[in-house]
């Protein structure tokens, strides 16, 4: 797992959903394209399903990224992956479905020197969806490779008192149930990311002070990558992780 990084030639760049510039995000194709581009990391989200499985995607409903409509909890696994989640960004990619959690488990399997960073998206079924997806992570061995994400505090302090997770959140004013002082939400982060929109040095600094990694996402073009290096800032999740993987190779 990323320890401390202190300089550009440890810039670590994760797949935002994959490699989500190119390919539909969240699905089995994106994350194997961000790994043949060399990424150490992956970020995926999840969300359960109407019948107790998880699946691998972002947002709350199912129409942006598939031909169908509706929430993501009110269908089982077998229906969302009766969807076409690939034909939105182009026809070439008709056909590619939403992935269970234990698809993308079995992947990983061949990719043992891979992180991941698992997000638990809000939802009612959020703290049971962190508890299934713990169980399947340690099954497949996959969690010491793991830090859980969320923009709900009270996922975040559930992974952290009941498991030790390494956790990542963010700045109190972007989550969900944040709880201010000493022992609140800042106190079971590992590691807090910043919006490309709100980096700034004297941020990073503070919470650095306070022993937090800190972490930013999406730096998708060279400016943007060299802007967070000069924050003091070396992982990066990128929609696109060219510019961060090419900035990395000319620090080696």
């Amino acid at each position: 797992m990323i320890e401390q990084i202190t300089d550009t030639t440890q810039i670590v760049v994760s797949g935002h959903r994959g490699y989500k510039a190119s390919y539909p995000e969240n699905t089995l194709l994106a994350f194997h394209e961000a790994i043949k581009l060399g990424v150490p990391m992956l970020e995926l989200d999840l969300r359960m399903t109407k019948d107790g499985e998880i699946a691998v995607i972002h947002d709350e409903t199912v129409d942006r990224t598939t031909n169908g409509t509706g929430e993501v909890r009110d269908f089982t696994l077998a229906e969302l992956q009766a969807l076409d989640a690939g034909s939105w960004v182009s026809p070439i990619f008709a056909g590619l479905k939403i992935p269970s959690f234990l698809e993308f488990c079995k992947l990983m399997l061949d990719y043992p020197e891979v992180l991941l960073n698992v997000e638990i998206k809000p939802s009612p079924e959020a703290i049971q969806t962190a508890d299934a997806a713990v169980q399947l992570l340690k099954q497949y061995r996959l969690y010491d490779n793991c830090v859980f994400t969320s923009f709900d505090a009270n996922v975040v302090a559930y992974l952290y008192d009941n498991y030790g997770a390494k956790t990542q959140g963010f700045k109190g004013e972007k989550m969900f149930n944040f709880v201010e002082g000493e022992h609140g939400t800042y106190s079971k982060m590992w590691a807090l990311a910043m919006d490309m929109k709100l980096l700034n040095v004297e941020d990073v600094q503070r919470f650095k002070a306070m022993g937090l990694q800190v972490w930013c996402y999406a730096p998708d073009d060279e400016a943007a990558v060299d802007y967070a290096l000069s924050c003091g800032v070396y992982v990066m999740t990128c929609n696109n992780p060219l510019p961060g993987l090419a900035r990395k190779s000319q620090a080696l």
